[in-house]
Protein backbone atom coordinates (compact mmCIF):
# COMPACT_ATOMS: atom_id res chain seq x y z
CA UNK A 1 0.00 0.00 0.00
CA UNK A 2 1.42 3.60 -1.22
CA UNK A 3 2.12 5.92 2.06
CA UNK A 4 1.34 9.58 0.73
CA UNK A 5 3.01 10.88 3.13
CA UNK A 6 6.37 9.89 1.72
CA UNK A 7 5.67 11.77 -1.62
CA UNK A 8 6.89 15.62 -1.61
CA UNK A 9 7.70 18.02 -4.09
CA UNK A 10 6.64 19.34 -7.33
CA UNK A 11 8.35 18.18 -10.18
CA UNK A 12 8.41 19.75 -14.05
CA UNK A 13 9.56 17.81 -17.07
CA UNK A 14 12.55 20.44 -18.70
CA UNK A 15 11.55 19.19 -22.33
CA UNK A 16 14.29 20.50 -24.77
CA UNK A 17 15.17 19.82 -28.75
CA UNK A 18 18.37 19.58 -29.90
CA UNK A 19 19.85 21.62 -26.63
CA UNK A 20 16.82 24.28 -26.64
CA UNK A 21 14.46 24.50 -23.68
CA UNK A 22 11.00 24.31 -24.89
CA UNK A 23 9.05 27.10 -23.51
CA UNK A 24 5.90 25.66 -21.90
CA UNK A 25 8.72 24.01 -19.38
CA UNK A 26 9.57 27.86 -18.32
CA UNK A 27 5.45 28.20 -17.88
CA UNK A 28 5.63 25.26 -15.70
CA UNK A 29 8.47 26.50 -13.73
CA UNK A 30 6.39 29.39 -12.99
CA UNK A 31 3.19 27.42 -12.36
CA UNK A 32 4.91 25.16 -10.55
CA UNK A 33 6.75 27.56 -8.29
CA UNK A 34 3.33 29.09 -6.82
CA UNK A 35 2.05 25.37 -5.81
CA UNK A 36 5.47 23.93 -4.50
CA UNK A 37 5.55 27.40 -2.11
CA UNK A 38 1.80 26.42 -1.21
CA UNK A 39 3.15 23.56 -0.16
CA UNK A 40 6.35 24.44 1.30
CA UNK A 41 8.68 22.29 -0.81
CA UNK A 42 11.14 21.89 -3.73
CA UNK A 43 10.84 22.88 -6.78
CA UNK A 44 12.60 20.27 -9.05
CA UNK A 45 12.96 20.62 -13.09
CA UNK A 46 13.64 17.30 -14.67
CA UNK A 47 16.68 17.69 -17.77
CA UNK A 48 17.07 14.70 -19.91
CA UNK A 49 19.17 14.86 -23.36
CA UNK A 50 22.75 14.46 -24.02
CA UNK A 51 25.30 17.70 -23.33
CA UNK A 52 22.57 19.62 -22.09
CA UNK A 53 23.75 20.37 -18.45
CA UNK A 54 24.34 24.33 -19.95
CA UNK A 55 20.59 24.56 -19.57
CA UNK A 56 20.27 23.95 -16.22
CA UNK A 57 20.98 27.78 -15.51
CA UNK A 58 18.54 29.10 -17.40
CA UNK A 59 16.05 26.28 -15.55
CA UNK A 60 17.83 27.99 -12.67
CA UNK A 61 16.71 31.21 -12.66
CA UNK A 62 13.21 30.45 -13.70
CA UNK A 63 12.23 29.26 -10.64
CA UNK A 64 13.82 25.72 -10.03
CA UNK A 65 15.23 24.70 -6.29
CA UNK A 66 16.70 21.35 -7.91
CA UNK A 67 17.70 20.34 -11.29
CA UNK A 68 18.45 16.76 -12.23
CA UNK A 69 20.07 16.48 -15.12
CA UNK A 70 20.48 12.87 -16.71
CA UNK A 71 22.73 12.56 -19.53
CA UNK A 72 23.10 10.40 -21.17
CA UNK A 73 24.03 9.15 -25.53
CA UNK A 74 21.30 7.32 -25.26
CA UNK A 75 18.58 10.14 -24.52
CA UNK A 76 20.16 12.50 -27.54
CA UNK A 77 17.24 11.82 -29.56
CA UNK A 78 13.59 11.17 -27.37
CA UNK A 79 12.27 7.91 -27.55
CA UNK A 80 9.26 6.76 -25.41
CA UNK A 81 11.22 3.63 -24.05
CA UNK A 82 14.36 5.78 -23.13
CA UNK A 83 12.69 9.41 -21.36
CA UNK A 84 9.96 6.69 -19.75
CA UNK A 85 12.60 4.40 -18.31
CA UNK A 86 14.58 7.27 -16.73
CA UNK A 87 11.34 9.53 -15.37
CA UNK A 88 10.16 6.59 -13.74
CA UNK A 89 13.13 4.99 -12.06
CA UNK A 90 14.09 8.46 -10.53
CA UNK A 91 10.17 8.87 -9.28
CA UNK A 92 10.50 5.69 -7.92
CA UNK A 93 13.61 6.56 -5.86
CA UNK A 94 12.68 10.10 -5.00
CA UNK A 95 9.39 10.01 -4.54
CA UNK A 96 8.07 13.28 -6.29
CA UNK A 97 4.06 14.23 -5.11
CA UNK A 98 3.40 16.08 -8.44
CA UNK A 99 5.10 15.89 -11.64
CA UNK A 100 3.59 18.13 -14.80
CA UNK A 101 4.88 18.01 -18.29
CA UNK A 102 3.98 19.61 -21.16
CA UNK A 103 1.04 19.16 -23.67
CA UNK A 104 3.54 19.00 -26.89
CA UNK A 105 3.95 16.30 -29.38
CA UNK A 106 6.56 14.58 -27.17
CA UNK A 107 4.50 15.59 -23.77
CA UNK A 108 1.35 14.07 -25.18
CA UNK A 109 3.61 10.63 -26.06
CA UNK A 110 5.57 10.46 -22.44
CA UNK A 111 2.93 11.46 -20.30
CA UNK A 112 0.42 8.51 -20.40
CA UNK A 113 3.45 6.20 -20.42
CA UNK A 114 4.89 7.65 -17.51
CA UNK A 115 1.50 7.55 -15.77
CA UNK A 116 0.78 3.87 -16.49
CA UNK A 117 3.83 2.55 -15.29
CA UNK A 118 3.92 4.22 -11.99
CA UNK A 119 0.06 3.64 -11.54
CA UNK A 120 -0.94 6.63 -10.95
CA UNK A 121 -3.67 9.23 -12.93
CA UNK A 122 -2.84 11.87 -15.63
CA UNK A 123 -4.87 14.96 -16.24
CA UNK A 124 -4.38 16.38 -19.46
CA UNK A 125 -5.09 19.53 -21.13
CA UNK A 126 -5.22 21.26 -18.08
CA UNK A 127 -6.28 25.09 -17.70
CA UNK A 128 -6.07 25.62 -14.38
CA UNK A 129 -3.75 24.13 -11.52
CA UNK A 130 -4.15 24.14 -7.92
CA UNK A 131 -3.07 22.35 -4.20
CA UNK A 132 -4.67 21.85 -1.50
CA UNK A 133 -2.39 22.65 0.98
CA UNK A 134 -3.60 20.00 3.57
CA UNK A 135 -3.32 16.77 2.04
CA UNK A 136 -1.13 17.82 -1.18
CA UNK A 137 -3.94 16.81 -3.46
CA UNK A 138 -3.46 18.39 -7.13
CA UNK A 139 -6.75 20.09 -8.18
CA UNK A 140 -6.22 19.75 -11.95
CA UNK A 141 -9.24 21.35 -14.01
CA UNK A 142 -9.57 20.97 -17.40
CA UNK A 143 -12.44 21.68 -19.92
CA UNK A 144 -14.96 18.23 -20.46
CA UNK A 145 -17.66 17.45 -22.49
CA UNK A 146 -16.68 19.27 -25.71
CA UNK A 147 -15.55 21.96 -23.70
CA UNK A 148 -19.51 22.56 -22.06
CA UNK A 149 -18.09 22.53 -19.19
CA UNK A 150 -15.10 22.76 -16.95
CA UNK A 151 -13.87 19.59 -14.57
CA UNK A 152 -11.63 19.94 -11.39
CA UNK A 153 -9.99 16.69 -10.86
CA UNK A 154 -8.49 15.05 -8.29
CA UNK A 155 -6.01 12.27 -7.67
CA UNK A 156 -6.11 11.44 -3.73
CA UNK A 157 -4.81 7.97 -3.65
CA UNK A 158 -1.77 7.68 -5.86
CA UNK A 159 1.46 9.61 -6.21
CA UNK A 160 2.62 11.10 -8.13
CA UNK A 161 -0.03 13.12 -9.12
CA UNK A 162 0.15 14.25 -13.39
CA UNK A 163 -0.84 16.57 -15.14
CA UNK A 164 0.13 17.88 -18.79
CA UNK A 165 -0.55 21.51 -19.69
CA UNK A 166 -0.51 22.97 -23.49
CA UNK A 167 1.90 25.95 -24.15
CA UNK A 168 0.68 29.34 -23.75
CA UNK A 169 -1.88 28.83 -20.73
CA UNK A 170 0.46 30.04 -17.87
CA UNK A 171 3.09 32.54 -17.74
CA UNK A 172 6.85 32.20 -17.29
CA UNK A 173 8.68 34.01 -14.32
CA UNK A 174 12.09 34.70 -13.95
CA UNK A 175 13.64 35.04 -10.48
CA UNK A 176 16.76 36.11 -8.97
CA UNK A 177 17.56 33.44 -6.89
CA UNK A 178 20.54 32.01 -7.54
CA UNK A 179 20.65 29.16 -4.74
CA UNK A 180 19.48 25.91 -6.74
CA UNK A 181 21.10 23.03 -6.58
CA UNK A 182 22.25 21.14 -9.83
CA UNK A 183 22.55 17.36 -9.63
CA UNK A 184 24.18 14.85 -12.21
CA UNK A 185 22.24 11.23 -11.85
CA UNK A 186 23.49 8.01 -13.55
CA UNK A 187 20.62 5.84 -15.09
CA UNK A 188 22.24 3.20 -17.11
CA UNK A 189 20.56 1.51 -19.53
CA UNK A 190 20.70 -2.17 -20.84
CA UNK A 191 20.70 -3.91 -24.31
CA UNK A 192 16.36 -3.97 -25.33
CA UNK A 193 15.92 -0.82 -23.03
CA UNK A 194 15.24 1.27 -25.52
CA UNK A 195 13.30 -0.71 -28.87
CA UNK A 196 13.62 1.97 -31.23
CA UNK A 197 16.51 3.76 -32.67
CA UNK A 198 16.10 6.79 -34.47
CA UNK A 199 18.05 6.84 -37.63
CA UNK A 200 17.47 9.72 -39.23
CA UNK A 201 15.41 13.39 -38.15
CA UNK A 202 14.05 14.93 -40.75
CA UNK A 203 12.51 18.49 -40.53
CA UNK A 204 9.42 19.76 -42.02
CA UNK A 205 10.04 23.20 -43.23
CA UNK A 206 7.43 25.73 -43.38
CA UNK A 207 6.88 29.24 -43.30
CA UNK A 208 4.66 28.98 -40.03
CA UNK A 209 4.44 31.33 -37.27
CA UNK A 210 4.18 30.63 -33.53
CA UNK A 211 1.25 32.36 -33.07
CA UNK A 212 1.39 31.58 -29.25
CA UNK A 213 4.22 34.09 -29.16
CA UNK A 214 2.29 37.23 -30.94
CA UNK A 215 1.51 40.63 -29.15
CA UNK A 216 -1.29 40.60 -32.25
CA UNK A 217 -3.61 38.37 -33.16
CA UNK A 218 -6.52 39.04 -35.90
CA UNK A 219 -8.52 35.98 -36.06
CA UNK A 220 -11.32 34.94 -38.40
CA UNK A 221 -14.06 32.19 -37.54
CA UNK A 222 -16.66 31.03 -39.80
CA UNK A 223 -18.35 34.26 -40.25
CA UNK A 224 -15.32 34.97 -42.47
CA UNK A 225 -17.15 33.33 -45.49
CA UNK A 226 -14.06 32.62 -47.23
CA UNK A 227 -10.57 31.92 -47.87
CA UNK A 228 -10.85 35.23 -50.34
CA UNK A 229 -11.84 37.04 -47.13
CA UNK A 230 -9.24 36.17 -45.01
CA UNK A 231 -6.49 37.64 -47.30
CA UNK A 232 -8.50 40.98 -45.60
CA UNK A 233 -7.46 39.55 -41.88
CA UNK A 234 -3.97 39.01 -43.32
CA UNK A 235 -3.92 42.35 -44.51
CA UNK A 236 -4.75 44.24 -41.09
CA UNK A 237 -2.22 41.53 -39.16
CA UNK A 238 0.29 42.64 -41.62
CA UNK A 239 -0.28 46.98 -40.84
CA UNK A 240 -0.59 46.02 -37.29
CA UNK A 241 2.40 44.32 -37.22
CA UNK A 242 0.79 41.07 -35.94
CA UNK A 243 -0.61 37.24 -37.26
CA UNK A 244 -3.71 35.52 -38.26
CA UNK A 245 -5.10 32.92 -36.25
CA UNK A 246 -8.53 30.56 -36.96
CA UNK A 247 -11.50 29.26 -34.61
CA UNK A 248 -11.44 25.62 -35.66
CA UNK A 249 -14.22 25.96 -37.73
CA UNK A 250 -12.41 28.31 -40.26
CA UNK A 251 -9.33 26.32 -39.95
CA UNK A 252 -11.62 23.01 -41.17
CA UNK A 253 -13.14 24.57 -43.79
CA UNK A 254 -9.60 24.34 -45.50
CA UNK A 255 -9.05 28.48 -45.20
CA UNK A 256 -6.16 28.63 -43.05
CA UNK A 257 -3.53 25.98 -41.40
CA UNK A 258 -4.07 24.27 -38.45
CA UNK A 259 -1.21 25.47 -36.96
CA UNK A 260 -3.28 29.03 -36.65
CA UNK A 261 -5.89 27.11 -34.98
CA UNK A 262 -6.72 29.08 -31.52
CA UNK A 263 -8.95 27.03 -28.64
CA UNK A 264 -9.60 24.15 -27.01
CA UNK A 265 -8.01 21.65 -29.26
CA UNK A 266 -5.92 24.21 -30.65
CA UNK A 267 -3.08 26.96 -29.40
CA UNK A 268 -3.67 28.97 -26.39
CA UNK A 269 -2.76 32.69 -26.91
CA UNK A 270 -2.67 36.16 -24.39
CA UNK A 271 -1.65 38.62 -26.78
CA UNK A 272 -1.72 42.17 -26.28
CA UNK A 273 -4.47 42.67 -28.84
CA UNK A 274 -6.75 39.81 -30.44
CA UNK A 275 -9.43 41.26 -33.33
CA UNK A 276 -12.06 38.17 -33.35
CA UNK A 277 -13.51 38.89 -36.70
CA UNK A 278 -16.69 35.92 -37.70
CA UNK A 279 -16.11 34.32 -34.39
CA UNK A 280 -19.39 33.00 -32.60
CA UNK A 281 -17.62 32.97 -29.37
CA UNK A 282 -17.83 29.12 -28.30
CA UNK A 283 -16.28 28.41 -24.89
CA UNK A 284 -13.88 25.95 -26.76
CA UNK A 285 -12.26 29.18 -28.51
CA UNK A 286 -12.27 31.47 -26.14
CA UNK A 287 -10.60 28.96 -23.45
CA UNK A 288 -7.90 29.85 -25.66
CA UNK A 289 -7.76 33.61 -25.61
CA UNK A 290 -10.06 34.42 -22.75
CA UNK A 291 -6.53 36.09 -21.46
CA UNK A 292 -5.80 38.61 -23.91
CA UNK A 293 -5.21 41.62 -22.84
CA UNK A 294 -7.68 43.57 -24.72
CA UNK A 295 -10.08 41.55 -27.41
CA UNK A 296 -11.97 43.74 -30.21
CA UNK A 297 -14.55 41.18 -31.87
CA UNK A 298 -15.93 41.89 -34.96
CA UNK A 299 -19.25 40.24 -35.55
CA UNK A 300 -22.93 40.80 -37.37
CA UNK A 301 -24.76 39.02 -34.53
CA UNK A 302 -24.54 41.86 -31.30
CA UNK A 303 -25.81 38.81 -28.77
CA UNK A 304 -23.08 36.77 -29.92
CA UNK A 305 -20.85 35.28 -26.84
CA UNK A 306 -18.25 36.43 -27.99
CA UNK A 307 -19.06 39.95 -27.52
CA UNK A 308 -19.63 39.33 -23.72
CA UNK A 309 -16.09 38.49 -23.97
CA UNK A 310 -14.43 41.33 -25.72
CA UNK A 311 -13.57 44.85 -24.60
CA UNK A 312 -14.79 46.09 -27.74
CA UNK A 313 -17.39 44.88 -29.65
CA UNK A 314 -18.84 45.58 -33.36
CA UNK A 315 -21.49 45.16 -34.79
CA UNK A 316 -21.12 45.11 -38.47
CA UNK A 317 -20.28 43.01 -41.76
CA UNK A 318 -16.97 42.13 -41.76
CA UNK A 319 -16.40 43.10 -45.39
CA UNK A 320 -17.19 46.65 -44.57
CA UNK A 321 -15.64 46.93 -41.32
CA UNK A 322 -12.12 45.52 -42.46
CA UNK A 323 -11.32 48.01 -44.91
CA UNK A 324 -12.05 50.71 -42.57
CA UNK A 325 -9.71 49.31 -39.56
CA UNK A 326 -6.96 48.53 -42.43
CA UNK A 327 -7.16 51.72 -43.95
CA UNK A 328 -6.99 53.71 -40.12
CA UNK A 329 -4.11 51.42 -39.17
CA UNK A 330 -2.16 52.24 -42.39
CA UNK A 331 -2.95 56.17 -41.88
CA UNK A 332 -1.88 55.87 -37.86
CA UNK A 333 1.52 53.85 -39.37
CA UNK A 334 2.27 56.96 -41.80
CA UNK A 335 1.67 59.55 -39.48
CA UNK A 336 4.12 57.61 -36.94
Amino acid sequence: MMNIADYKGVWVFAEQREGKLQKVSLELLGEGRKIADKLGVKLTALLLGHNIEGLAKELGTHGADEILVVDNEALANYTTDGYTKAICELATERKPGILFIGATFIGRDLGPRVAARLSTGLTADCTVLDVEVENGDLLATRPAFGGNLMATIACPEHRPQMATVRPGVFSKVETLNADYKVEKVDITFAEGDIRTKVVKVVKEHKDIVDISEANIIVSGGRGVGSKETFAMLQELADVLGGTVGASRAAVEKGWIERDYQVGQTGKTVRPTIYIACGISGAIQHTAGMQDSDMIIAVNKDANAPIMKVADYAIVGDLNKVLPQMIAQAKSMKSAE
